[in-house]
């Protein structure tokens, strides 16, 4: 069992950046790939990136590439996004996930994560 909680969420205006953190609980924190997804109103919940259970590989929705870094720390049992030059097309409720998997690999697909967070909200003004 994992428990995953969300942080950092926030009102930015476009341009600006945030940091969003997972702090994940139990001690198999490094047995899970790590993703994080979004969900707008009114819209289905959609990749944003992934990293493998080492860190060593990670994956970027076409839309956030080189504004968004994804990032782990496995002795701190935490997952982090920096979220640079945020535009109000970004906001949305943003949720951190876990995926138990052999390590080199990662998904975009929800349906492959095995626990998620609460979310933390996102609001980019124009």
């Amino acid at each position: 069992q994992v428990q995953l909680v969300e942080s950092g969420g926030g009102l930015v205006q476009a341009g600006g950046s945030l940091r969003l953190s997972c702090a994940a609980s139990g001690r198999t924190f490094s047995s899970y790939a790590m993703g994080w997804f979004r969900q707008a109103p009114g819209k289905e919940r959609e990749f944003v990136a992934a990293i493998s259970r080492s860190g060593s590989i990670n994956h970027y929705a076409d839309s956030v590439k080189g504004r968004l870094t994804i990032s782990r720390d496995n002795a701190k049992n935490t997952v982090n996004l920096q979220m640079n030059s945020l535009q109000p097309e970004d906001t949305a409720v943003y949720y951190c996930a876990a995926d138990r998997r052999v390590d080199g690999s990662w998904s975009a697909a929800p349906r492959e994560y095995d626990y998620w967070g609460q979310g933390t909200q996102v609001t980019v003004s124009s």
